[in-house]
Protein backbone atom coordinates (compact mmCIF):
# COMPACT_ATOMS: atom_id res chain seq x y z
CA UNK A 1 0.00 0.00 0.00
CA UNK A 2 1.10 3.34 -0.62
CA UNK A 3 2.39 5.72 1.91
CA UNK A 4 0.48 8.18 0.94
CA UNK A 5 -2.72 6.33 0.41
CA UNK A 6 -5.98 7.28 2.52
CA UNK A 7 -6.65 5.60 6.01
CA UNK A 8 -9.47 3.48 5.19
CA UNK A 9 -12.77 4.91 6.17
CA UNK A 10 -14.07 1.68 8.72
CA UNK A 11 -10.51 1.73 10.23
CA UNK A 12 -12.37 2.94 13.40
CA UNK A 13 -14.89 0.38 13.32
CA UNK A 14 -12.14 -2.52 13.18
CA UNK A 15 -10.23 -1.04 15.57
CA UNK A 16 -13.26 -1.27 18.10
CA UNK A 17 -13.92 -5.21 17.02
CA UNK A 18 -9.90 -6.01 17.52
CA UNK A 19 -10.15 -4.10 20.84
CA UNK A 20 -13.13 -6.35 21.92
CA UNK A 21 -11.19 -9.58 20.34
CA UNK A 22 -10.54 -12.34 22.63
CA UNK A 23 -7.43 -13.69 20.65
CA UNK A 24 -6.10 -10.34 21.35
CA UNK A 25 -2.58 -10.49 22.78
CA UNK A 26 -1.80 -8.37 26.06
CA UNK A 27 0.26 -6.78 24.71
CA UNK A 28 -1.59 -5.27 22.07
CA UNK A 29 -4.21 -5.22 24.30
CA UNK A 30 -2.32 -2.23 26.32
CA UNK A 31 -1.57 -0.55 23.10
CA UNK A 32 -5.29 0.22 22.27
CA UNK A 33 -5.13 2.26 25.78
CA UNK A 34 -3.53 4.71 23.78
CA UNK A 35 -5.92 4.76 21.09
CA UNK A 36 -8.01 7.99 20.67
CA UNK A 37 -10.70 7.49 17.54
CA UNK A 38 -12.68 4.97 18.98
CA UNK A 39 -15.47 4.68 21.79
CA UNK A 40 -12.99 3.34 24.52
CA UNK A 41 -14.11 -0.16 23.43
CA UNK A 42 -11.14 -1.93 24.86
CA UNK A 43 -11.94 -1.01 28.34
CA UNK A 44 -15.32 -2.85 28.34
CA UNK A 45 -13.44 -6.53 28.07
CA UNK A 46 -14.18 -9.04 30.19
CA UNK A 47 -10.33 -10.22 30.76
CA UNK A 48 -8.75 -6.82 32.01
CA UNK A 49 -6.69 -7.68 34.87
CA UNK A 50 -6.23 -5.54 37.91
CA UNK A 51 -3.38 -3.98 36.40
CA UNK A 52 -4.98 -3.28 32.98
CA UNK A 53 -7.42 -1.33 35.12
CA UNK A 54 -5.23 0.77 36.83
CA UNK A 55 -3.53 1.43 33.70
CA UNK A 56 -7.12 2.62 32.28
CA UNK A 57 -7.17 4.58 34.84
CA UNK A 58 -4.41 6.55 35.32
CA UNK A 59 -4.58 7.10 31.16
CA UNK A 60 -8.07 9.31 32.85
CA UNK A 61 -9.66 9.27 29.19
CA UNK A 62 -13.46 10.12 29.05
CA UNK A 63 -14.00 6.91 26.81
CA UNK A 64 -12.01 4.69 28.34
CA UNK A 65 -13.01 5.34 31.72
CA UNK A 66 -17.15 5.83 30.35
CA UNK A 67 -16.57 2.21 28.77
CA UNK A 68 -14.85 1.33 31.85
CA UNK A 69 -18.21 1.90 33.72
CA UNK A 70 -19.79 -0.18 31.55
CA UNK A 71 -17.76 -3.00 32.01
CA UNK A 72 -20.12 -5.20 33.63
CA UNK A 73 -17.05 -7.50 34.75
CA UNK A 74 -15.22 -4.63 36.50
CA UNK A 75 -14.19 -5.49 40.25
CA UNK A 76 -15.87 -3.64 43.10
CA UNK A 77 -12.90 -1.57 44.81
CA UNK A 78 -13.07 0.02 40.77
CA UNK A 79 -16.72 0.58 40.62
CA UNK A 80 -16.14 2.29 43.69
CA UNK A 81 -13.30 4.42 42.70
CA UNK A 82 -15.38 5.42 39.67
CA UNK A 83 -18.19 6.22 41.83
CA UNK A 84 -16.02 9.37 42.94
CA UNK A 85 -14.78 10.47 39.65
CA UNK A 86 -15.54 14.16 38.58
CA UNK A 87 -17.16 13.37 35.36
CA UNK A 88 -21.05 13.15 36.05
CA UNK A 89 -21.38 10.78 32.68
CA UNK A 90 -18.81 8.36 34.41
CA UNK A 91 -20.53 8.11 37.45
CA UNK A 92 -23.77 7.59 35.48
CA UNK A 93 -22.68 4.90 33.39
CA UNK A 94 -22.02 2.97 36.54
CA UNK A 95 -25.58 2.46 37.22
CA UNK A 96 -26.46 0.21 33.88
CA UNK A 97 -24.99 -2.99 35.84
CA UNK A 98 -26.45 -1.84 39.31
CA UNK A 99 -27.85 -5.44 39.19
CA UNK A 100 -23.99 -6.74 40.32
CA UNK A 101 -22.72 -3.69 41.97
CA UNK A 102 -21.44 -2.95 45.48
CA UNK A 103 -23.92 -1.08 47.70
CA UNK A 104 -21.25 1.22 48.63
CA UNK A 105 -21.47 2.49 45.08
CA UNK A 106 -24.66 2.76 45.20
CA UNK A 107 -24.78 4.86 48.45
CA UNK A 108 -22.84 7.11 46.99
CA UNK A 109 -24.36 7.63 43.77
CA UNK A 110 -27.91 7.93 45.31
CA UNK A 111 -26.73 11.46 46.79
CA UNK A 112 -24.56 12.40 43.42
CA UNK A 113 -24.35 15.85 42.96
CA UNK A 114 -25.23 15.30 39.01
CA UNK A 115 -28.87 14.70 38.70
CA UNK A 116 -28.26 13.08 35.64
CA UNK A 117 -26.70 9.96 38.18
CA UNK A 118 -30.00 10.25 40.41
CA UNK A 119 -32.39 10.07 37.41
CA UNK A 120 -30.91 6.92 36.25
CA UNK A 121 -30.81 5.74 39.51
CA UNK A 122 -34.40 6.70 39.88
CA UNK A 123 -35.34 4.56 36.07
CA UNK A 124 -33.56 1.65 37.43
CA UNK A 125 -35.56 -1.49 38.58
CA UNK A 126 -32.25 -3.22 39.54
CA UNK A 127 -31.34 -0.70 42.65
CA UNK A 128 -32.27 -2.12 46.20
CA UNK A 129 -35.73 -0.59 46.94
CA UNK A 130 -34.87 0.57 50.48
CA UNK A 131 -32.15 3.17 48.70
CA UNK A 132 -34.27 3.93 45.59
CA UNK A 133 -36.98 4.92 47.86
CA UNK A 134 -34.85 7.30 49.24
CA UNK A 135 -35.75 9.09 45.66
CA UNK A 136 -38.99 10.04 46.82
CA UNK A 137 -37.56 13.17 48.82
CA UNK A 138 -34.96 14.25 46.27
CA UNK A 139 -34.72 17.82 46.34
CA UNK A 140 -35.24 17.71 42.14
CA UNK A 141 -38.67 17.21 41.24
CA UNK A 142 -37.51 16.11 37.86
CA UNK A 143 -35.80 13.05 39.80
CA UNK A 144 -38.98 12.39 41.90
CA UNK A 145 -40.78 12.55 38.41
CA UNK A 146 -38.29 10.04 37.13
CA UNK A 147 -39.55 7.67 40.10
CA UNK A 148 -43.18 7.62 40.04
CA UNK A 149 -42.90 6.92 35.80
CA UNK A 150 -40.26 4.30 36.61
CA UNK A 151 -41.94 2.80 39.61
CA UNK A 152 -45.04 2.38 39.13
CA UNK A 153 -45.24 -0.47 41.68
CA UNK A 154 -43.34 1.30 44.42
CA UNK A 155 -44.19 0.66 47.96
CA UNK A 156 -47.46 2.78 49.11
CA UNK A 157 -45.87 4.69 51.31
CA UNK A 158 -43.75 6.12 48.25
CA UNK A 159 -46.36 5.97 46.24
CA UNK A 160 -48.23 8.40 48.34
CA UNK A 161 -45.69 10.67 48.99
CA UNK A 162 -45.16 11.11 44.99
CA UNK A 163 -49.20 10.98 44.73
CA UNK A 164 -49.10 13.73 47.37
CA UNK A 165 -45.99 15.57 46.12
CA UNK A 166 -46.21 19.67 45.84
CA UNK A 167 -44.89 19.58 42.35
CA UNK A 168 -47.77 19.12 40.02
CA UNK A 169 -45.62 17.53 37.39
CA UNK A 170 -44.48 14.77 40.23
CA UNK A 171 -48.13 14.47 40.47
CA UNK A 172 -49.10 13.56 37.16
CA UNK A 173 -46.41 11.59 36.72
CA UNK A 174 -47.49 9.47 39.88
CA UNK A 175 -50.85 9.28 38.49
CA UNK A 176 -51.12 9.21 34.82
CA UNK A 177 -52.09 7.44 31.70
CA UNK A 178 -48.76 6.18 30.56
CA UNK A 179 -45.94 4.72 32.85
CA UNK A 180 -42.53 3.24 31.65
CA UNK A 181 -43.27 0.01 33.16
CA UNK A 182 -46.13 -2.27 33.54
CA UNK A 183 -48.38 -3.23 35.43
CA UNK A 184 -49.74 0.21 35.72
CA UNK A 185 -50.39 1.10 39.76
CA UNK A 186 -54.14 1.42 41.71
CA UNK A 187 -54.37 4.31 43.67
CA UNK A 188 -54.84 4.18 47.25
CA UNK A 189 -58.64 4.45 47.48
CA UNK A 190 -58.55 7.49 50.22
CA UNK A 191 -56.85 10.04 47.66
CA UNK A 192 -58.73 9.19 44.69
CA UNK A 193 -60.91 12.21 45.43
CA UNK A 194 -58.18 14.41 45.32
CA UNK A 195 -56.96 13.08 42.78
CA UNK A 196 -59.98 12.99 40.68
CA UNK A 197 -60.32 17.37 41.42
CA UNK A 198 -56.50 17.83 41.08
CA UNK A 199 -56.59 18.73 36.72
CA UNK A 200 -53.07 17.49 36.50
CA UNK A 201 -53.91 14.06 38.02
CA UNK A 202 -57.49 13.55 36.29
CA UNK A 203 -57.08 11.56 33.63
CA UNK A 204 -55.00 8.86 35.22
CA UNK A 205 -57.46 8.43 38.20
CA UNK A 206 -60.87 8.41 36.09
CA UNK A 207 -60.28 4.37 35.40
CA UNK A 208 -60.14 4.29 38.82
CA UNK A 209 -63.40 5.93 39.20
CA UNK A 210 -66.74 5.16 40.62
CA UNK A 211 -69.04 6.41 38.09
CA UNK A 212 -72.36 7.70 40.42
CA UNK A 213 -74.13 10.06 38.51
CA UNK A 214 -72.45 13.49 39.65
CA UNK A 215 -68.86 11.64 38.40
CA UNK A 216 -69.77 10.91 35.74
CA UNK A 217 -71.51 14.19 34.59
CA UNK A 218 -68.38 16.38 35.59
CA UNK A 219 -66.09 13.89 33.89
CA UNK A 220 -67.89 13.25 30.66
CA UNK A 221 -67.98 18.08 30.76
CA UNK A 222 -64.29 18.17 31.46
CA UNK A 223 -62.67 20.48 29.26
CA UNK A 224 -59.22 18.33 28.70
CA UNK A 225 -60.07 15.62 25.72
CA UNK A 226 -57.70 13.46 27.25
CA UNK A 227 -59.99 13.04 30.55
CA UNK A 228 -63.10 12.33 28.32
CA UNK A 229 -60.87 9.29 26.69
CA UNK A 230 -60.21 8.16 29.39
CA UNK A 231 -63.92 7.83 30.66
CA UNK A 232 -64.45 6.55 26.97
CA UNK A 233 -62.53 3.79 28.29
CA UNK A 234 -64.04 3.26 31.45
CA UNK A 235 -65.79 -0.61 32.22
CA UNK A 236 -68.59 0.45 33.58
CA UNK A 237 -69.45 3.27 31.29
CA UNK A 238 -73.46 3.20 30.98
CA UNK A 239 -74.70 3.68 27.22
CA UNK A 240 -76.23 7.27 27.36
CA UNK A 241 -72.61 7.99 28.10
CA UNK A 242 -70.93 6.36 25.64
CA UNK A 243 -73.28 7.46 22.68
CA UNK A 244 -72.62 11.04 24.05
CA UNK A 245 -68.50 10.37 23.70
CA UNK A 246 -69.16 8.77 20.67
CA UNK A 247 -69.53 12.15 18.93
CA UNK A 248 -67.29 13.91 21.02
CA UNK A 249 -65.01 16.69 19.58
CA UNK A 250 -62.48 15.13 20.08
CA UNK A 251 -61.63 12.57 17.89
CA UNK A 252 -59.23 10.66 20.32
CA UNK A 253 -61.96 10.04 22.35
CA UNK A 254 -64.27 8.42 19.35
CA UNK A 255 -61.83 6.31 18.82
CA UNK A 256 -61.20 5.14 22.28
CA UNK A 257 -65.36 4.51 22.41
CA UNK A 258 -64.40 2.51 18.99
CA UNK A 259 -62.27 0.41 20.13
CA UNK A 260 -65.38 -1.05 23.16
CA UNK A 261 -66.37 -4.43 22.69
CA UNK A 262 -70.00 -3.28 23.99
CA UNK A 263 -70.36 -0.66 20.97
CA UNK A 264 -72.94 -1.36 18.99
CA UNK A 265 -71.40 -2.21 15.40
CA UNK A 266 -73.62 0.52 14.14
CA UNK A 267 -72.37 3.34 15.97
CA UNK A 268 -68.64 1.76 15.65
CA UNK A 269 -69.40 2.25 11.71
CA UNK A 270 -70.31 6.10 12.22
CA UNK A 271 -67.14 6.27 14.09
CA UNK A 272 -65.11 5.23 11.83
CA UNK A 273 -66.82 7.50 9.05
CA UNK A 274 -66.49 10.39 10.85
CA UNK A 275 -62.87 10.38 11.93
CA UNK A 276 -61.56 9.61 8.78
CA UNK A 277 -63.97 12.56 7.63
CA UNK A 278 -63.24 14.87 10.21
CA UNK A 279 -59.57 14.32 9.88
CA UNK A 280 -59.68 15.29 6.58
CA UNK A 281 -61.58 18.58 7.06
CA UNK A 282 -59.38 19.43 9.72
CA UNK A 283 -57.77 23.25 9.05
CA UNK A 284 -53.92 23.27 9.63
CA UNK A 285 -53.36 25.19 12.84
CA UNK A 286 -51.80 29.14 12.19
CA UNK A 287 -48.57 29.91 12.71
CA UNK A 288 -49.05 31.75 16.09
CA UNK A 289 -51.29 28.81 17.50
CA UNK A 290 -50.33 27.96 20.96
CA UNK A 291 -49.49 24.51 21.60
CA UNK A 292 -52.80 22.78 23.15
CA UNK A 293 -54.49 24.27 19.52
CA UNK A 294 -51.52 22.21 17.49
CA UNK A 295 -51.89 19.14 19.70
CA UNK A 296 -55.55 18.97 19.23
CA UNK A 297 -54.89 19.08 15.27
CA UNK A 298 -52.59 16.17 15.87
CA UNK A 299 -54.08 14.13 17.54
CA UNK A 300 -57.26 14.66 15.00
CA UNK A 301 -54.52 14.25 12.03
CA UNK A 302 -53.43 10.91 13.51
CA UNK A 303 -56.71 9.35 14.56
CA UNK A 304 -57.11 7.66 11.19
CA UNK A 305 -54.29 6.06 11.57
CA UNK A 306 -54.95 5.62 15.63
CA UNK A 307 -58.14 3.31 14.09
CA UNK A 308 -55.67 1.25 12.18
CA UNK A 309 -53.12 0.49 14.81
CA UNK A 310 -55.50 -0.50 17.56
CA UNK A 311 -54.87 -4.01 19.21
CA UNK A 312 -57.81 -5.03 20.70
CA UNK A 313 -57.47 -8.02 23.02
CA UNK A 314 -60.72 -9.02 23.26
CA UNK A 315 -61.02 -9.67 19.27
CA UNK A 316 -57.74 -11.58 19.77
CA UNK A 317 -59.25 -13.82 22.91
CA UNK A 318 -62.54 -13.97 20.39
CA UNK A 319 -61.17 -13.98 16.82
CA UNK A 320 -63.48 -15.72 14.77
CA UNK A 321 -66.16 -13.35 14.67
CA UNK A 322 -63.46 -10.54 13.35
CA UNK A 323 -61.74 -12.03 10.76
CA UNK A 324 -63.77 -10.71 8.46
CA UNK A 325 -63.95 -7.20 9.87
CA UNK A 326 -64.15 -4.30 7.66
CA UNK A 327 -62.19 -2.88 10.57
CA UNK A 328 -58.51 -3.35 9.42
CA UNK A 329 -57.20 -3.49 13.50
CA UNK A 330 -60.27 -5.76 14.36
CA UNK A 331 -58.56 -8.49 11.36
CA UNK A 332 -55.09 -7.68 12.85
CA UNK A 333 -55.93 -8.05 16.04
CA UNK A 334 -58.09 -11.72 15.41
CA UNK A 335 -55.11 -12.68 13.33
CA UNK A 336 -52.73 -12.34 16.81
CA UNK A 337 -54.80 -15.16 18.01
CA UNK A 338 -52.67 -18.47 18.73
CA UNK A 339 -55.66 -20.60 18.28
CA UNK A 340 -57.17 -19.79 14.98
CA UNK A 341 -58.66 -23.09 12.92
CA UNK A 342 -56.89 -23.44 9.04
CA UNK A 343 -59.73 -22.12 6.93
CA UNK A 344 -59.53 -18.73 9.13
CA UNK A 345 -55.70 -18.57 8.45
CA UNK A 346 -56.22 -19.28 4.74
CA UNK A 347 -58.07 -16.14 4.73
CA UNK A 348 -56.23 -13.93 6.86
CA UNK A 349 -53.37 -14.80 4.52
CA UNK A 350 -54.99 -13.73 1.36
CA UNK A 351 -55.81 -10.32 3.29
CA UNK A 352 -54.85 -7.50 1.42
CA UNK A 353 -53.32 -5.79 3.95
CA UNK A 354 -50.25 -5.99 4.56
CA UNK A 355 -50.35 -6.07 8.19
CA UNK A 356 -53.31 -8.62 7.96
CA UNK A 357 -51.83 -11.73 8.00
CA UNK A 358 -50.89 -14.16 10.94
CA UNK A 359 -47.31 -13.95 12.19
CA UNK A 360 -44.81 -15.89 10.60
CA UNK A 361 -44.13 -19.13 12.67
CA UNK A 362 -47.35 -19.06 14.97
CA UNK A 363 -49.78 -20.14 12.67
CA UNK A 364 -48.99 -23.78 10.77
CA UNK A 365 -52.02 -25.18 10.10
CA UNK A 366 -52.53 -23.72 6.55
CA UNK A 367 -49.89 -25.90 4.29
CA UNK A 368 -49.07 -24.72 0.89
CA UNK A 369 -49.97 -21.34 1.71
CA UNK A 370 -47.12 -18.31 2.64
CA UNK A 371 -46.83 -15.06 2.01
CA UNK A 372 -44.50 -12.13 1.82
CA UNK A 373 -44.81 -9.37 -0.14
CA UNK A 374 -41.45 -7.88 0.80
CA UNK A 375 -40.15 -6.80 -2.72
CA UNK A 376 -36.96 -7.90 -3.91
CA UNK A 377 -34.31 -5.90 -3.36
CA UNK A 378 -31.39 -6.11 -5.45
CA UNK A 379 -27.69 -6.46 -3.33
CA UNK A 380 -26.36 -3.47 -1.86
CA UNK A 381 -22.79 -2.51 -4.06
CA UNK A 382 -19.82 -2.81 -2.39
CA UNK A 383 -18.14 0.30 -1.03
CA UNK A 384 -15.97 1.59 -3.88
CA UNK A 385 -12.28 1.18 -3.03
CA UNK A 386 -10.18 -1.80 -1.13
CA UNK A 387 -11.47 -3.76 1.99
CA UNK A 388 -8.70 -3.26 4.52
CA UNK A 389 -8.45 -6.25 7.65
CA UNK A 390 -7.02 -6.39 10.07
CA UNK A 391 -4.93 -9.93 10.47
CA UNK A 392 -3.44 -11.56 13.66
CA UNK A 393 -1.53 -8.68 15.73
CA UNK A 394 -0.66 -6.39 12.79
CA UNK A 395 -2.11 -5.08 9.17
CA UNK A 396 -2.97 -7.22 6.50
CA UNK A 397 -1.29 -6.34 3.45
CA UNK A 398 -2.80 -3.63 2.84
CA UNK A 399 -2.29 -2.33 6.30
CA UNK A 400 0.92 -0.98 7.32
CA UNK A 401 2.14 -1.54 11.26
CA UNK A 402 1.93 2.01 11.86
CA UNK A 403 -1.57 2.27 10.84
CA UNK A 404 -2.20 0.55 13.88
CA UNK A 405 -0.79 3.74 15.93
CA UNK A 406 -3.44 6.42 15.93
CA UNK A 407 -2.33 3.83 19.15
CA UNK A 408 -0.71 7.66 20.48
CA UNK A 409 -2.22 10.61 22.43
CA UNK A 410 -3.91 13.25 20.73
CA UNK A 411 -2.16 16.54 20.66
Amino acid sequence: MDADALTPVHLDKVMDGLAMNSALPAPMVRRLFAWRRGMGEVAKRPDLTEDMIAEILAVDDHGLLHSLALNDRLPDQFRIRLAAHREGAVRAALVIHAATAPREMLEQLIIDPDPRVREYLAQGHQIPPDLRSRLAADSDPSIRAALAKHWPQAPEAVRRILLTDPEAKVRAAACSTYYARLPHPTPPSDLLPALLADPVTRAGAVMHAVLDADTLRRLAADPDSEVRAELARHPDLPPSAREALAVDPALTVRVKVFARPDTPEVVRAQIHASVHELSRSTADPEDDADDETVLRWFQNEFAPTELRILRLPWVTADPLPHIDSSFVSFRVSAAASKTLPANAVARLLDDEEEMVPPHHGTHRSAPGRSRDRRKHRAPLPAPAGQVHVLVGQGGGPDVPADSLAPLRHRP
